[in-house]
């Protein structure tokens, strides 16, 4: 998404573009696949920072503004409710940040005032400061510094961290800031058609502003003379001269492909990856019970985010009912997803037999931690898919299968090579919104000259 925003505002602005993707689709992991005739998406949940037509400086507000495109264009429609789920304590949040507000006033009376100073502070914090000496350190602390309850404290980062956090078992604050505002201040919503719809209106104006797309053409080597990058050498053997390259693969997958030698222990490479299963219902959800949209939940007062001992972790994860959206008319089948914390290393090491077994059995196991949270959909089922680290490893490139990439942002964009600049996750604006005004901002602040 990164990738084409930026080719975008660059190809608008008369400069030659080529984006290099090494998949037969657009998107990476936020794309789209055919399978057993329906479309699936392969990422998106929903989409954050959302907000009504005509809200001034919001951030889908600037991104419409930078891209050209008008509100209506990606069809987004909002959320319904969701909640995070911890054992004796459930937060339901929406679109309208009062309802949030009010549930931690009436399940945290004694942290009412404090939720509101911490809310303040929020305001007035400068996230999209690319300063990359301007971090306040990581968020646990800082939300404690305001937050004496340490249940709310988990139940904050619960959510925020399962939508963005490349680090284990905390985050950067100004990722927390840019989360909190996306999913708490704005909101969630979706394209009725899916991603797919995002994906095809930023693909049709590149287009119109004559930018070159090549699919199917991964890249295998950056090649740099006298410290800066001069060509790009691809899986095919073309070979493209550039004057400087935006690069949405990851900040450690980008500077192998400049010839830095990566080792697999390297503490730069992010450790936190999923599984997702997709359950197929021949109803809604809503009609079985379960009016949520998505549900965040955990098993304990404590809420653990790394990459864990086991093949998959149930002990938290996230379910999204993609029919509790304000579509103006219903989806063609109900959809259950549900997201577990997932270890690569072991996936990645399984045959294709032992993986396949090993799937099945993961999804049966799901399936039994979400009877314990949602009403009984099992008979409701009609298909069944599932990806694993591995499947994040094919379409990202991402090395451990790392969904938010490194935990160590790129905040400038800045590589050690002059002309060669980071966009996307690795940069650190998050979410889909984020990651397309992360590819503008870097474009705008690098490649505009």
């Amino acid at each position: 998404m990164s990738g084409i925003a930026a080719g975008i505002r660059l190809a608008y602005y008369d400069k030659k573009v080529c984006i290099i993707e090494k998949h037969y689709r657009a998107g990476g992991l936020n794309s789209y696949y055919n399978l057993n005739g329906r479309i699936f998406d392969c990422g998106l949940h929903a989409i954050t920072n959302f907000v009504p037509k005509g809200q001034k400086k919001a951030p889908l507000t600037k991104l419409l503004k930078q891209l050209k495109l008008k509100y209506e264009d990606f069809g987004l429609c909002e959320q319904k409710s969701s909640s995070i789920n911890f054992p004796e304590v459930s937060l339901r949040f929406s679109n309208n940040f009062e309802l949030l507000n009010q549930e931690i006033s009436d399940k945290f009376p004694s942290q009412k005032e404090n939720f509101q100073r911490f809310h303040k502070h929020i305001l007035q914090f400068d996230e999209l400061d690319l300063n990359p000496n301007s971090s306040p350190g990581l968020a646990r602390k800082v939300v404690s510094s305001f937050i004496s309850d340490p249940l709310l404290v988990e139940m904050l980062l619960c959510p925020l961290s399962y939508y963005g956090s490349a680090k284990e078992n905390d985050m950067d604050f100004d990722q927390f800031v840019i989360m909190f505002k996306s999913i708490f201040l704005e909101g969630f919503a979706r394209p009725e058609e899916g991603v797919k719809k995002i994906i095809n209106v930023l693909l049709k104006k590149y287009r119109e502003c004559e930018g070159e797309l090549r699919l199917k053409t991964g890249a295998k080597r950056i090649n740099i003379s006298n410290g800066k990058v001069c060509s790009v050498t691809l899986e095919n053997g073309d070979i493209l001269e550039t004057k400087k390259i935006l690069s949405s693969a990851g900040y450690v997958e980008t500077m192998e492909l400049a010839g830095e030698k990566i080792s697999p222990d390297d503490g730069r490479i992010g450790k936190l990856s999923f599984v997702e299963i997709i359950y197929v219902l021949d109803q809604t959800p809503a009609k079985l019970g379960c009016d949520k949209s998505i549900i965040f939940y955990n098993d304990s007062e404590k809420f653990t985010y790394q990459k864990p001992d086991e093949i998959v972790d149930l002990s938290s994860g996230v379910i999204c009912c993609s029919n509790n959206f304000c579509f103006d008319s219903p989806l063609k089948d109900g959809i259950i997803r549900a997201t577990h914390m997932a270890n690569f290393d072991l996936w990645d090491g399984l045959k294709q037999e032992e993986y396949q077994t090993q799937k099945n059995i993961w999804q049966k196991k799901s399936l039994e931690k979400l009877l314990t949270i949602i009403p009984e959909f099992s008979p409701s089922i009609v298909f069944i898919d599932m990806f694993t680290p591995k499947t994040i490893k094919r379409f990202t490139g991402h090395f451990g299968g790392a969904v938010y990439g490194t935990p160590y942002k790129i905040k400038n964009g800045q590589t050690p090579i002059k002309n060669l600049f980071i966009c996307g996750t690795d940069q650190g604006f998050l979410g889909i919104i984020g990651s397309m005004l992360s590819g503008i901002s870097m474009a705008n602040l690098h490649a505009m000259n």
